[in-house]
């Protein structure tokens, strides 16, 4: 196949996702009849017939949208936007696995990370300050370990991961409801353009795609199916976040939940899923020993070969590392103890790297070990 009925192959795929009443799983439906989604196209109205589609979905094959299609074509032309579909040999494997993954998705970033060790945070989009603070410091965290943090770009604990994500390691995916020519929340415009410098915005809706209630619940299958695990923080009972833990739960992947005061209604949603199996966190070493993370190899995905049985994707093999250290163990502990101090001058004189300062900083803080006092500066904690 050469350049060219590549593009074709392509804009045929593009042209399939527009159909009207076209979800993930009819869609996947029509490739396992027809093998490629060109195959659709050139069909004859008879087969589209026996098949049952409904004559909408007919009329629309007969005649494709072909200038909403040029108008893809057009936005994937521009640096860091790709197309991924489901016969791609770099889709993420982990989405592969699940029920009715999407068979197109629109990237705008860094495409690889779709396929590295990620971590879903969501949570409700009128959160406190606390809420908001744990929200970052476990995405920072999380971050400083190799892990991509994905979330949905939402106010609240989604914009708050996102950050805590971009302050770190810069790796962070956002799954939008939206086609990706435009960004939902306007207020979050800022931070969309900051995750695509160094991460990567996703949608399975094509471009022009206004924003809806009916897509947040569904792209959430995404978000969560990209993930080895999902962490709530700050979710009432009623909270879009517990449709991500709920496919996280189908999916088979861990879920975890930060607690909270009994009395504030923010935390119920957490509580719930807690006295239903979920994981109850209150540190971000509590997820990494969990998961038993350390080092994986890069995961790879195989194209899908049509009309052929799939072998299951293999989950990625995790060695357990031990990641908790003893408090007379940390090697900042006795530079702290000479009064407060900026992180600069613990690098200077620790001597380690920066990134590693941050994070043992963040787990001192998070134990209760450490404050940070006037000027930025950290001391103990009385």
């Amino acid at each position: 196949m050469n350049e060219t009925d590549e593009i074709i192959e392509e804009e045929y795929w593009l042209a399939l996702i527009r159909a009207p009443g076209i979800g993930a799983a009819r869609f996947a439906n029509l490739l396992k009849h027809f093998e490629h989604p060109r195959a659709v196209f050139e069909a004859d109205k008879s087969e589209w017939q026996a098949l049952k589609l409904n004559e909408k979905l007919i009329s629309y094959l007969e005649a494709p949208n072909w200038q909403a299609v040029e108008k893809d074509m057009l936005w994937l032309e521009k640096p860091q936007r790709h197309l991924l579909t489901l016969h791609d040999s770099d889709y993420p494997p982990l989405l592969h696995e699940i029920k009715n993954p999407p068979c197109i998705l629109f990237i705008h970033g860094d495409h690889t990370l779709l396929s590295s060790r990620q971590i879903a945070m969501v949570g409700t989009r009128n959160p406190s300050k606390e809420g908001l603070e744990t929200a970052k410091k476990f995405a920072e965290h999380l971050s400083h370990q190799g892990i991509t943090i994905t979330s949905g770009l939402a106010l609240g604990i989604d914009g708050a991961s996102h950050w805590g994500a971009l302050a770190a390691s810069g790796k962070t995916i956002a799954v939008a409801g939206t086609g990706l020519d435009r960004v939902y929340p306007p207020q979050h415009r800022d931070l969309a353009y900051k995750i695509v410098e160094t991460g990567a915005l996703v949608s399975e809706l094509p471009i022009g795609t206004l924003t809806h209630r009916q897509y947040f619940p569904v792209r959430s299958r995404i978000v969560s199916g990209l993930s080895l695990a999902t962490l709530l923080i700050e979710t009432p009972i009623k909270s879009g976040a517990l449709y991500t833990a709920k496919h996280a739960q189908t999916q088979n992947r861990e879920v975890f939940a930060v607690p909270g005061s009994i009395h504030n209604n923010l935390v119920k949603g957490c509580h719930k899923l807690i006295k239903e199996g979920a994981k109850l966190v209150d540190k971000p070493a509590d997820i990494i020993e969990e998961l038993s993370i350390s080092t994986l190899k890069p995961l790879v995905s195989k194209p899908i070969q049509p009309q052929t049985s799939k072998p299951p994707i293999p989950k990625p093999e995790i060695t357990k590392v031990p990641v908790d250290k003893d408090d007379k163990d940390m090697p900042l502990l006795k530079y702290l103890k000479l009064g407060p101090i900026s992180i600069d001058s613990l690098v200077e004189q620790s001597g380690l790297p920066a990134g590693e300062v941050s994070s043992m900083l963040l787990m001192l803080e998070l134990n209760g070990q450490v404050i940070i006092q006037a000027g930025g500066l950290y001391g103990l904690s009385e």
